[in-house]
């Protein structure tokens, strides 16, 4: 058994990557999540106007589920 993290927003693609553990998953989801915020921190220091403050509890929701190898 392998795992994947799933996107609320998103659907399974070929291309995504899977891992070997529950807590490898939750890894590369926390990661892409810090990846996230930072890169909406960088948007509104580059234009304020244009891009207001990101709230934290605006964070993308995800499950981490088992899939068939």
């Amino acid at each position: 058994m392998s795992y994947k993290v799933q996107w609320a927003d998103d659907d399974f693609d070929d291309e995504d990557p899977t891992f070997a553990t529950e807590a490898a998953a939750e890894a590369y989801a926390a990661d892409q999540i810090n990846n996230y915020r930072v890169g909406g921190e960088v948007l509104h220091l580059s234009n304020p106007g244009d891009y207001p403050e990101e709230d934290d509890d605006d964070d993308p929701e995800y499950e981490v589920v088992e899939v068939e190898d």
